[in-house]
């Protein structure tokens, strides 16, 4: 079984993000980047699979700047076998990222995709469904936990009600939840490993792919903030200015 993983490069979730000062975006010059969370999730789930001798390669790939392989060269000292770093300038939209992806699923021919459940710069949590869309395989979406049988996996799905449990076929999409694993880290060593295992370096255009963005981007603004909130002294004032005041009762 082989195993594409795809990761993004994203501001760190530990970073306070800024809003440029011409509102074009958000400020990303000298700021600390990483691999989006459900990413790691993704990478460290094909490992473990792998571990436990149900996969024989995991290929991982980003999209984007020259500064995005360092998202891939990271999946390589976690566990992963190869590289592929497609670059594209600019914004990549979710359409594009899962065209660039079905292309190179056609090329690789994986038995399995993984990803994280969406990526926390643009939230967009589209680019798996969209991908299943366009090579009509099946999709588990928000998996916290998967068994690989030889033809199926069955996940178990974050949903607003609980978890739901589903079987699906292989080939599949798989977009991972954070509560699917622990992350490892890299350990020097494998890091050290990781720069000689082998890397394939393409353009969306060789694959044929337009990523102009569909959607403009009109303004970025910083959320109102908010008023400090009062402390009550009785259970009667509080229902008193949930009624008077805040006029929610």
């Amino acid at each position: 079984m082989k195993i594409l993983v795809a990761v993004k490069r994203v501001i760190d979730y530990n970073v306070q993000i800024r809003v440029k000062e011409d509102n074009s975006g958000v400020v990303t010059d000298n700021v600390k980047m990483s691999t989006n969370p459900p990413d790691d999730n993704a990478i460290e789930e094909a490992v473990k699979i792998k571990e436990a001798g149900k996969a024989k390669e995991i290929v991982a790939i980003t999209i984007g700047d020259d500064k995005a392989q360092e998202t891939v060269r990271k999946a390589l000292a976690v566990g992963a076998d190869r590289g592929i770093h497609v670059k594209a300038d600019g914004i990549v939209e979710p359409l594009a990222v899962s065209k660039i992806l079905k292309a190179v699923v056609e090329k690789e021919k994986p038995d399995l995709v993984f990803m994280g459940k969406q990526a926390i710069d643009d939230d967009c949590n589209q680019t798996g469904q969209m991908l299943a869309a366009l090579l009509d395989w099946p999709q588990a979406t928000f998996a916290s936990k998967i068994e690989v049988s030889e033809k199926s996996l069955t996940v178990t799905r974050e949903v607003d009600e609980g978890l739901e449990t589903i079987e699906v076929n292989i080939p599949a999409i798989v977009t991972c939840d954070l509560r699917l694993n622990e992350p490892r880290y890299a350990s020097l060593p494998n890091i050290m490993k990781a720069k000689k295992k082998p890397l394939d370096l393409m353009t969306a255009s060789d694959l044929g792919i337009d990523t102009k963005p569909r959607i403009e981007q009109i303004k970025v603004e910083e959320p109102p903030k908010r008023k400090a909130g009062i402390k009550v002294s009785n259970v009667a004032e509080l229902v008193n200015k949930l009624k008077n005041e805040a006029k929610v009762i």
